[in-house]
Order: C-alpha cells, then sequence, then structure tokens
C-alpha cells in the first residue's frame, strides 16, 4: 500500500512533526486541526468562528485528497468546555447532511494555542 502525504495552502500549515494528512489506500486520516487562520497562523476569536475554522480547515484537507465531507467517516471533536457542545451541533448541520458520520466529543483540559475546539477526521474516497 501507498501512503501519500496531502497538503493543502489553504488550510494552516503543520506546526509540528507531522502531515496534514495520510492517503493510504482510498483512506486519509486528516490531522487535528484547531482554529488557526491559515493566512495570519493566528486563532480566531470566539466559540462559533473556531467551529467554522476548525470546518473550513478540515474541508480544505479533505478537497486537497480528492474528497468531500461526504466521504468523512469518522470525525473526532475535541472541546474545552463540553458546555459548547450544542454549538458544535449547529454548526456541524451546515456543514454535513445525512448519513450523519460516526462521531465522538470528548471535554479535554486544554488544546494547542489556548484553543477551545480541535477536530480530526477519517475519510474514504471511492
Amino acid at each position: 500500500m501507498t501512503k501519500t502525504v496531502i497538503t493543502s495552502d489553504k488550510a494552516p500549515a503543520a506546526i509540528g512533526p507531522y502531515s496534514q494528512a495520510i492517503k493510504a489506500g482510498n483512506t486519509v486520516y486528516m490531522s487535528g486541526q484547531i482554529p488557526l487562520d491559515p493566512k495570519t497562523m493566528e486563532l480566531v476569536e470566539g466559540i462559533e468562528a473556531q467551529v467554522v475554522q476548525v470546518f473550513e480547515n478540515l474541508k480544505s484537507v479533505a478537497e486537497a485528497a480528492g474528497g468531500s465531507f461526504k466521504d468523512i467517516v469518522k470525525l473526532n471533536i475535541f472541546l474545552t468546555d463540553l458546555g459548547n457542545f450544542a454549538t458544535v451541533n449547529e454548526i456541524m448541520g451546515k456543514y454535513f447532511e445525512q448519513p450523519y458520520p460516526a462521531r465522538a466529543a470528548i471535554g479535554v483540559a486544554a488544546l494547542p494555542r489556548g484553543s477551545q475546539v480541535e477536530m480530526d477526521a477519517i475519510l474514504v474516497i471511492e
């Protein structure tokens, strides 16, 4: 099986020793995205703006892999405040339609750069 590195200049550059995504066969493993504006590499402010930015970052990487949100089979959401879960659900409803991906939402103590949200995903592209 061949592994291919996926990168998008429309998503934040990796800030450590990892790739934005790796495609192995027809499966794409996307690294976690935090709400960095890819042009400035600065964190956007406010939970709604952060959730939207994370989805936009994930969308850019999915598209660079030749896929879309319709190809996401698993989405992991990490929140520093699970009280923001309803906001995530509301915004997620604007990006996804049925059948929805499998999903986990996990409360964490902290995220990189003081982010309130991080998400990663797995896509299967046919």
